[in-house]
């Protein structure tokens, strides 16, 4: 693991064009530092999953590049949707990267029971996706993302499908998670209201082509709790992105 508040990842000036001839991605510069919780931020369309997949190597960018300065990083990828295999039942679904890495192996028997347990589905271990809510879908997808141990987290609007509770009560049991594992966390979003409330760190994106419009630190302490979405604080920082993101899409500049 690499020493809390060295550089994971940086993004170096990326661009990202696709075929069809759309700009996703213009001179986007990003550090992310290891232990971190940084939140992309922005409007849809504006490439924050773009960039969660080139730093994930599921996509190249057409200009830049991507640095890892100490060396490759173990990578999870929890995408919008579960994704879940609905013929296997959740213990097969979450060892499916061990799996298909070759790595059961190497890992120790209890690494997916482990992973399954962090995400408080130790009783539904043998039961498939038809059998569990949105909710318990997406924690499934949490403990596949976690089973291999990652170093860094690369989350893409997991919550967002999902009721307000339901996202309230994941929001909280996804900072137990980071704390406890100490990982890196890359999450898009974008909900305000969400980004403040999980993040130390929220980049703001300017609409397409993505770039990096304002980083704005949440230096409230950890760990955060409903006290919190209420304090006055919260609503000053809401108040503050808020404003930041306002002035990227009227396209100001930085």
């Amino acid at each position: 693991m690499n020493p809390p508040g060295t550089e994971i990842v940086s993004l170096r000036n990326v661009g990202k064009t696709f075929e069809s001839g759309t700009v996703a991605l213009e001179g986007l510069s990003l550090d992310v530092r290891s232990g971190e919780f940084v939140s992309l931020l922005g409007p849809s369309g504006c490439g924050k999953s773009t960039a969660l997949r080139i730093i994930a190597g599921l996509s190249a960018p057409s200009v830049g590049g991507v640095e890892w300065p100490r060396g490759d990083s173990k990578i999870g990828f929890v995408f919008q949707e579960p994704t879940l295999m609905p013929w296997a039942d959740v213990t097969a679904n979450v060892a499916l990267p061990l799996k298909l890495s070759h790595a059961h192996e190497m890992h120790p028997h209890e690494a997916v029971p482990q992973a399954i347990a962090r995400v408080g589905l130790g009783d539904f271990s043998q039961s498939y996706p038809r059998e569990l809510s949105g909710g318990m879908k997406m924690r499934a997808s949490i403990a596949r993302a976690l089973v291999t141990e990652p170093q860094l987290l690369l989350m893409d609007e997991p919550f967002a499908a999902l009721d307000e509770i339901t996202r309230f009560r994941l929001n909280n049991d996804l900072l137990t998670l980071w704390q406890e594992l100490q990982r890196t966390v890359i999450f898009v979003t974008h909900s305000v209201f969400e980004s403040v409330y999980l993040s130390q760190r929220i980049v703001v994106m300017t609409p397409r082509p993505g770039r990096v419009f304002a980083e704005i630190a949440i230096p409230a302490p950890y760990p955060r709790d409903e006290r919190f979405r209420t304090s006055a604080d919260y609503a000053g920082y809401c108040r503050q992105v808020a404003e930041a993101l306002s002035e990227a899409m009227a396209g100001g500049g930085p």
